[in-house]
């Protein structure tokens, strides 16, 4: 059994650490607290895989082979049954049980008995099972390696848990093999992803994460200052310049997955810090990067899943078919039958179907925003298997390339999946000029109130002048992706360490 309730009042638990504190005090008179010379040899995960097979692998013949084994790892449950007891200890790999006899272990197995849940312990011996199956380590030699201070929760219960659960991923991890599985499956999600665009020929890069001028996206950024040159920088908001002046240096096929910082809200969905994937690869166009977004997305959910349906947030998704391919105003107006054709380039029309629904306009909006702000209050919301919406308004794509067919139009796409914004890409803008007079929109719009907007970028201007080839570009949100394949319904879910206020 635990040593510690399922509910634990702030006296228990002070009583709890005082009394691990005096165990801990007799160890360090002993000399024998924190030893540091015991080398592990076995995962009980391994173990576990090895001898899986409990009729092959019966007593007898484990007794016969006589495997010896050294093992290491938590307690997180003992029972102790006089001159016999049992251990379960959890590595990294998973758990296993340690038998442990008086009569082998002698003095040790006294002081085993004033051991607790959430010590680190180590044993030695050879591998048998017992009369249940459970296989087992018949441990000769046991040791404590560190005396756990604070107990264990028996586990964390629902939503009264929750900002506990973030606080102290340390515990989290320990307890709930549900967690710590959503991390595994994280990391093997962002290593099939370099894998797939490493074979592709896609080269990993880095790129500045401090910043002279915030740029890449419409966000607020964070600031900070450098002490030494009295200068102040920006947090990065996206890598997506400096990746573009990589490819205007001959780096054709680029990608980054990075860390980038926000200063917006936060709930379910956003982060102030997050990861994405962006990537960049010359001589294509945005339909050449759906395409890749799409058999990306889908080849690294068979290769991590083993499959291509997945539940996410009470649907089930399957990226399996081909994803939609739909116009954002024709999006619009199938959720929105009173909005014409018409209506859809016309500024004052479109102001008028947002008071209708509600949507706050600012005077400085054109269509093309009072059009995104339509699509994003009545249809994002109702995307639920994966689809790209494509041809956003210049207006709200100030690096996009426009439609050489549709004035107005950029050759830009977002990929939704059950509501959410998972990906972003186009065609890049690499006419200097334009981009140069799309910068000074976005600065006036700045200097109108809106503090997303972008800044000029001067050397970026001459990168372009320089010359970027035909280019197409995607960003992928890696933690709603982790979110869609682990079925996590918050982002704080598949972050290690979310954002939390500070305790009081």
């Amino acid at each position: 059994m635990t040593d510690t309730p399922a509910t634990t009042t702030p006296t228990d638990e002070n009583h709890l650490i005082a009394e691990r504190r005096a165990k801990l005090a007799a160890l360090r008179e002993q000399g024998i607290a924190f030893p540091n010379d015991f080398r592990r040899a076995d995962y009980a995960g391994d173990l576990q895989s090895q001898y899986a097979d409990a009729e092959q692998w019966n007593a007898e013949a484990l007794e016969a082979k006589a495997h010896r084994v050294a093992v290491a790892g938590r307690i997180l449950l003992k029972r102790v049954m006089g001159k016999a007891s049992f251990v379960q200890i959890q590595d990294e790999s998973g758990r296993i049980q340690l038998f442990l006899q008086s009569n082998v272990l002698g003095d040790t197995y006294e002081a085993f008995k004033g051991w607790d849940a959430g010590d680190i312990i180590a044993a030695e011996g050879v591998l048998t099972r017992t009369k249940t199956g459970e296989l087992s380590v018949k441990a000769d030699q046991l040791r404590l390696l560190t005396k756990s201070l604070r107990p264990l929760p028996d586990k964390f219960h629902g939503l009264a848990d929750v900002e506990q659960r973030y606080r102290q991923r340390y515990v989290d991890l320990i307890v709930s093999p549900e967690s710590r599985e959503v991390f595994v499956k994280r990391s093997k999600i962002i290593r099939a992803i370099r894998a797939w665009l490493d074979a592709r020929r896609f080269l990993e890069v880095e790129t500045p994460m401090m910043h002279y001028i915030p740029g890449g996206a419409a966000a607020k950024p964070f600031v900070t200052h450098h002490n030494a040159l009295d200068l102040q920088l920006y947090l990065r908001v996206a890598p997506e310049l400096y990746l573009k002046r990589l490819t205007v240096g001959g780096l054709e096929r680029v990608y980054e997955i990075n860390r980038n910082f926000r200063n917006e809200g936060v709930s379910t969905r956003h982060n102030p810090e997050f990861t994405m994937l962006e990537l960049y690869e010359a001589y294509a166009t945005y339909n050449e990067v759906m395409d890749l977004t799409e058999n990306l997305i889908r080849d690294v959910a068979r290769e991590v899943l083993g499959t291509t349906v997945m539940e996410w947030d009470g649907a089930t998704i399957d990226v399996g078919p081909a994803f939609r391919r739909w116009r954002l105003e024709e999006a619009v107006r199938e959720k929105n039958p009173e909005i014409t054709m018409a209506d859809c380039r016309d500024r004052e029309a479109l102001a008028r179907h947002c008071e209708r629904l509600r949507i706050p306009v600012k005077a400085g909006y054109g269509w093309g925003k009072l059009l995104l702000e339509i699509f994003e209050k009545t249809v994002e919301g109702k995307l639920e298997q994966p689809t790209f919406i494509t041809h956003y308004p210049v207006e709200v794509s100030p690096l996009a390339r426009e439609s050489d067919m549709e004035k107005g139009i950029t050759d830009r796409f977002e990929l939704f999946v059950n509501g959410k914004e998972l990906a972003n890409g186009f065609s890049e803008l690499n006419d200097p000029e334009d981009q140069a007079a799309r910068f000074q929109a976005q600065v006036e719009a700045k200097e109108g109130g809106d503090d997303e907007a972008m800044h000029y970028d001067a050397d970026y201007i001459r990168a372009l002048e320089v010359g970027l080839p035909p280019t197409g570009g995607l960003g992928v949100g890696i933690d709603r992706l982790v979110m869609l394949m682990t079925g996590s319904a918050s982002i704080r879910d598949v972050l290690l360490f979310p954002y939390m206020r500070p305790e009081a």
